[in-house]
């Protein structure tokens, strides 16, 4: 952890010393379970270039887990993180296996396909998932024998076990995308033809990178199933995964930094807006055009995203410049 993350998170883990107010420690328990999503939407997106339209389908096969292994089997919220975090990843493990074998925008189209068809299964599966009417579960309790902390609906403790979980999530993630796994997705996202000659295995790296990915959104869904308290199919629709892709392209295509900062403007920015209710989603809307327009790379990233968003021909020349630069110096 570099100095200017550990001092954000050292601001962010003081703020409850100095505002207490439920009400914005709540926005921010919301952001920071969006920000675990965008952190692993980041994986499959910002390391291996796989567009998924259907992120919510993960984050609900986490939510559910937890929700259905606490009411049949009487799991605690602490015992069931494994299993939320393994069902969604086979669950990323058995789609993925067939549709990674598309790209590019038909990849899109059947991962947003498969989101839809996640959130009509669960609303119509009455006597599994409860249907429209979802299930209530119960909250995390620190503690044995039925003592201990209740979580309760208190956001101070949902808090810092969020902040606590993105921590953990931010470092794996941080610590893939140095890796030799990690260099080996980046090439498959500049040139996967490219990367297959060089010895790549791209479907393997590409299938791994879509496990990892699904089973951070379902330890989010874990999360918020804990903090809700319940679970509902609306939680998890279409527009939910695209949201989540909005915070990943607003903070940056591949920055982890930019995943957080993300998740937290698109969270914040319409809490702030509520006082101008009949304005607020023009102006959400405009704010976004303005920093596509402006700042294409997104609020954290860097020159090698702005590269990418480069036309290819814009690419080529500049290279081709660069040579010839260099030839004239010599």
């Amino acid at each position: 952890m570099n100095k200017k993350a550990l001092f954000v998170f050292l601001i962010f883990l003081a703020f409850p010393l100095f505002d207490r107010n439920q009400y914005h420690l709540d926005v921010l328990v919301n952001a920071g379970i969006y920000a675990i999503l965008v952190l692993g939407l980041n994986v499959i997106t910002g390391y291996c270039g796989l567009l998924n339209l259907g992120y919510a389908a993960f984050f609900a096969a986490g939510a559910y887990t937890y929700a259905l292994l606490n009411l049949n089997w009487g799991w605690s919220f602490w015992v069931s993180l494994p299993a939320c975090a393994a069902c969604a990843g086979a669950l990323g493990l058995l789609f993925g296996s067939c549709a990674l074998r598309l790209r590019g925008d038909y990849l899109a189209v059947v991962t947003l396909g498969f989101g839809e068809i996640t959130r009509i299964a669960l609303n119509n599966l009455d006597s599994l998932t409860g249907g429209p009417n979802g299930l209530s579960v119960k909250h995390p309790v620190i503690g044995f024998a039925g003592k201990g902390l209740d979580f309760g609906i208190n956001s101070l403790p949902y808090y810092y076990l969020t902040l606590s979980v993105i921590m953990v999530v931010a470092m794996i993630t941080s610590r893939l995308s140095l890796s030799r796994l990690g260099r080996a997705w980046i090439a498959i996202k500049e040139d996967e033809v490219a990367a297959a000659c060089m010895g790549i295995n791209t479907g393997k790296l590409k299938l791994f990178a879509f496990c990892i990915g699904c089973a951070i959104a379902g330890v989010a869904g874990w999360l918020f199933a804990g903090k809700q308290g319940f679970v509902s199919p609306e939680s998890f629709d279409f527009v939910t995964s695209v949201m989540i892709a909005a915070m990943l392209v607003l903070g940056g295509i591949g920055s982890i930094s930019g995943s957080i900062a993300g998740a937290v403007a698109l969270t914040v920015i319409p809490e702030v807006l509520q006082p101008l209710q009949q304005y607020r989603m023009f102006l959400f809307g405009a704010v976004m055009i303005v920093m596509m327009l402006f700042r294409p790379q997104g609020l954290l990233g860097g020159k090698r995203i702005l590269e990418e968003l480069k036309p290819e021909t814009e690419r080529i020349r500049q290279e081709e410049d660069e040579v010839l630069s260099e030839d004239l110096r010599q």
